[in-house]
Parts: C-alpha cells; sequence; structure tokens
C-alpha cells in the first residue's frame, strides 16, 4: 500500500476525470504509473537513424523499382538534357 499526496488542482483533476469516465482513482493511478514507465523505457533506448524515420521510408515511391542500378544512365540523360538548350 502506498499514499501519494497530491496538490489541489491535480487531485481535482483526478477527482473530474474518475467521475467522467467511471473509472476509480486507483486504475488511473497505476495505468499512469504504467505508462510513465513504458514511454522512459522507449525514451531511454537507443534509437538509430533508421527507427526515427522508418514510417517514412517508402511512403512516398516514385513506382520505379530500377532507381539504384539506372542512376547513372538517369543522370546523363539529365545532364545531356540540360546541355541542349
Amino acid at each position: 500500500m502506498i499514499s501519494v499526496r497530491l496538490d489541489e488542482s491535480l487531485e481535482e483533476r483526478l477527482n473530474l476525470f474518475s467521475k467522467q469516465k467511471r473509472i476509480s482513482k486507483s486504475r488511473i493511478i497505476k495505468d499512469s504509473l504504467n505508462f510513465y514507465f513504458e514511454k522512459l523505457e522507449q525514451e531511454s533506448k537507443q534509437t538509430t537513424p533508421y527507427d526515427l524515420g522508418k514510417e517514412l521510408f517508402g511512403k512516398y515511391a516514385s513506382g520505379e523499382t530500377n532507381l539504384s542500378t539506372t542512376y547513372k544512365q538517369k543522370f546523363k540523360e539529365k545532364i545531356n538534357a540540360k546541355n541542349a538548350h
């Protein structure tokens, strides 16, 4: 068993939320602590550049599947087109 002292405004918010959602104050506090600890664990994990952008990769695909193998040809074509003017 643990007791927690809350300032008046936080206690009022807890009471109001508990009544509105019909959830016990104990459940709200337990869920909040679990959420807080999970968030801290996620923040403490090393994130790679890939992890930071993985939801963006491939999102705006060109539809061309050979870009990595034909880049030299495409580059030459763009240079030639620019110089043709």
